[in-house]
């Protein structure tokens, strides 16, 4: 996007990077629009509604929309369900989240944790594959949300989660988020038994105690910082992440 349209990083970060929205970003409301009648309704309306058994299209359109709009934020499916227009339950959720992420379009993130029955039944971490999506479903403006510290730090870390998800399929790794009470690590990428940590950092606020803590635990190969005094996200951005292994 950089290369072909001259955007920034900052602009990347916002926006995504669906090559059909560059001409629009000084118009918000067109943008958005785009976003959501050219790109998602076809994909949820027939790439997913029409080769998967979806009994509910309305309930999983809400799911998307809640999904998009928590991206980088853990949220219970019981609590979604309180939000849902549509009757149904958390199973025919956790379907419909794991068609979402079949598609590549919005996922729940587990836990991570040393046996898969934790994994199983840890609160999902939401999580889109492109923030084009959390910007068309929660952004007001780029101007606004660029200059508000806690807006702009979900927007960082979501645009870090799905650059991770991006590349994990062909780099064969796991994605995960860790946490313990009050002590969390923003994403724990897993691969053949051994776990990279990695704490994102961009002004929204300061270092956790977190990271140490799941290092205590888990030992895992590396522990990294993204962003304010760690990697620059540019560079992040940059790198295959199966090279950290």
């Amino acid at each position: 996007m950089q290369d072909a349209f001259g955007w920034t990083l900052d602009e990347w970060v916002y926006f995504g990077g669906y090559p059909g929205t560059a001409g629009l970003l000084k118009d918000m409301r067109r943008w958005k629009k785009y976003v959501k009648d050219s790109l998602v309704a076809p994909a949820i309306e027939k790439d997913v509604i029409m080769t998967s058994n979806i009994y509910k299209p309305a309930l999983m359109k809400q799911l998307f929309e809640i999904g998009c709009s928590y991206s980088a934020e853990l949220l219970s499916l019981t609590k979604v369900l309180g939000q849902l227009q549509d009757a149904g339950n958390v199973t025919t959720l956790s379907s419909y989240l794991n068609i979402l992420n079949e598609c590549n379009l919005l996922t729940g993130l587990q836990k991570y944790a040393a046996d898969k029955a934790r994994r199983y039944n840890s609160v999902p971490k939401f999580q889109v594959y492109n923030n084009a999506l959390l910007t068309a479903y929660q952004g007001t403006t780029y101007e606004k949300d660029r200059v508000d510290p806690q807006r702009w730090g979900r927007w960082v870390e979501s645009a870090v989660g799905a650059y991770l998800l991006s590349g994990a399929e062909e780099g064969e790794y796991q994605v995960y988020y860790w946490r313990d009470r009050s002590d969390e690590v923003d994403f724990v990428v897993a691969r053949q038994g051994e776990a990279i940590a990695l704490e994102v950092k961009s002004g929204r606020r300061g270092m956790s105690s977190g990271l140490p803590k799941f290092c205590e635990h888990f030992h895992p190969k590396r522990a990294l910082v993204i962003g304010t005094d760690g990697i620059p996200l540019e560079d992040f951005f940059r790198i295959q992440v199966e090279s950290l292994f």
